[in-house]
């Protein structure tokens, strides 16, 4: 073996840890939005934004994504009124970024975030319904759900 073999191999790793690095470095950030903790401060839920979409998370395993934060925020407000219902008290804390974002997005559609939170929730609902009686329901098989106003 010659001494520049060695010289060539250690150059290939540094080239190699390096672009490794550079690609970490480039890759979108994760940040986090908003948990929700129970009375043992135990992450149980939460909201991420990576890459522009939201990611919801709970029990440790991502129960969803969207390009909606007032979507994924209903969701989380759900997730936290299940845990209470069941006697599992959480303490939900979320950043502005989220707060304002769902705002602005339920805002676009006339409405308040209370307002989209009940909206959501009825087409949960009426999914829900639907999927009981065998119907299914959604963009993919021609029925909508009826918003009763």
């Amino acid at each position: 073996m010659s001494i520049n073999s060695k010289a060539r191999r250690d150059a290939k790793k540094r080239k190699a840890q390096k672009e490794r690095n550079q690609r970490l470095a480039n890759a979108p950030k994760t940040v986090g939005h908003a948990e929700l903790r129970n009375q043992a401060g135990e992450l149980v839920a939460g909201i991420v934004r990576r890459g522009g979409a939201w990611f919801l998370g709970i029990d440790g395993r991502i129960a969803g994504s969207s390009d909606s934060a007032a979507e994924v925020f209903a969701l989380l407000k759900r997730a936290a009124k299940t845990y209470e219902a069941n006697g599992m008290p959480v303490r939900m804390i979320y950043s502005d970024e989220l707060r304002d974002t769902a705002v602005i997005e339920a805002a676009a559609q006339g409405l308040t975030l209370e307002q989209f939170d009940a909206k959501l929730e009825e087409e949960m609902q009426a999914n829900a319904a639907a999927s009981a009686n065998g119907v299914e329901s959604g963009p993919d098989s021609g029925t909508e759900p009826q918003a009763s106003s």
